[in-house]
């Protein structure tokens, strides 16, 4: 299974969308939500070189934010990435 990280803020629905697809696709993830924690939003910034939140990694590597998430399924790229084999429910 591929570790998910989402860097995120509580107030963000953005953050909460790309959650929601995730969940839908049963992907288990690590959240780091940075609202009130300066040293992970730090961290964030170094890791993906952006400011705005989510940001999502697969294995470390960068996928994007909820724009690029949402894209990627809809190009049907984005099971492969997350190491799924099909929707579920399918």
């Amino acid at each position: 299974m591929k570790k998910v990280e989402i860097y995120t803020k509580s107030y963000c629905p953005y953050c909460k969308r790309a959650k929601e697809l995730l969940r839908i696709k049963g992907v288990e993830f690590t959240e780091y939500d940075v609202t009130t924690d300066p040293v992970k939003e730090q961290e964030m910034h170094r890791r993906a070189g952006r400011q705005t939140v989510p940001e999502i990694f697969v294995d470390g590597d960068l996928l994007g934010g909820c724009d690029d998430l949402f894209d990627l399924d809809e190009k049907g790229e984005l099971n492969g990435i997350l190491g799924l084999t099909a929707n579920p429910g399918e």
